[in-house]
């Protein structure tokens, strides 16, 4: 078999993110891409390199997914392994296969799943194809029904929050800018983002929850962005003030940044087949104003 040719896999992840270190693996520390890899490992052990995934969007530690996605390339022998028969049982797409696999790994109860797997498409990059991500965060204030088997992906102040003026304040956060103000440095990344969406209500509990879309979020960006809309709520910034603070492109102590337990990645946006190669080499390309 010639193992110089690859196969693009898509797959689809949930995960709980109490106890990760975050995505990104880490040397000595649990994280997701850790654990995914490691179950990739004893997959393929004896059939070449380890496969390494290529990530959407890495998340922070104790952040959640219901859909991270990712690609992993394998050779055709790993392929092949996918696709042997086993004893009389019928032979399943390879895509299958592999996701069963993963989360058999993985175990019976695991806090990371393989939620779907195919076989990507030409051009198809987890990461540079994305047209959009889109995150919830969950607050429960005074008002709210405080469910103790929610406390794990909801931030809890104490306080009453007002939506309207959260949701107000939201709204005037969108569109191209640079969110330096809103996000944490990193040497060489740019801080230029579209904010395609941000907005707030309150769930059937009374729970508030965020619904915050972009083309790509720089680190932290979420959190900060939630916890300035908190200062808002609670009448110690205004919605004019945000967009001056956005506007100065400064990091800022006028807020908070809120806890990673509130947030979770819902949704990763791709555009048809077609797109997928272009928009690969767009989103390369340094983000200017």
């Amino acid at each position: 078999m010639n193992d110089l040719v690859t196969t693009r896999f898509r797959l689809d992840i949930a995960y709980q993110g109490t106890e990760f270190n975050g995505w990104a693996r880490q040397p000595g520390q649990r994280t997701v891409q850790g654990e995914l890899e490691s179950a990739l490992a004893t997959i393929f052990r004896r059939y070449g390199d380890a496969p390494i995934l290529t990530v959407a969007g890495r998340t922070d530690a104790g952040v959640h997914a219901t859909g991270q996605v990712a690609h992993v390339d394998l050779t055709e022998s790993q392929v092949a392994v996918l696709r042997r028969r086993r004893g009389s049982l019928p032979v399943l797409p390879a895509a299958e296969v592999l996701a069963r696999r993963v989360n058999g790994v993985l175990g019976p109860v695991p806090d990371v799943i393989v939620t779907a797997a195919s076989i990507a498409p030409d051009g198809f990059d987890a990461r540079f194809s994305a047209i959009w991500r889109r995150y919830e965060y969950r607050i429960a204030d005074t008002a709210s029904l405080r469910d103790p088997l929610q406390r794990h992906r909801t931030a809890w102040v104490s306080s009453a929050l007002d939506v309207e003026a959260m949701d107000a304040a939201a709204l005037g956060l969108l569109g191209l800018h640079d969110f330096a103000s809103y996000c944490k440095p990193r040497e060489g990344a740019t801080t230029i983002r579209t904010l395609q969406n941000f907005g707030w209500g309150r769930d059937d509990d009374g729970v508030l929850v965020a619904e915050v879309k972009a083309d790509a979020f720089c680190h932290s960006m979420v959190r900060s962005l939630v916890g300035a809309c908190v200062g808002v709520g609670n009448g110690k910034l205004t919605p004019e003030e945000l967009v001056a603070l956005r506007d100065g492109q400064q990091r800022t102590n006028a807020f908070a940044v809120m806890p990673a337990r509130g947030l979770t990645l819902q949704q990763v946006g791709y555009p048809d087949d077609v797109g997928l190669a272009i928009r690969a080499e767009q989103t390369r390309a340094r983000r200017t104003l």
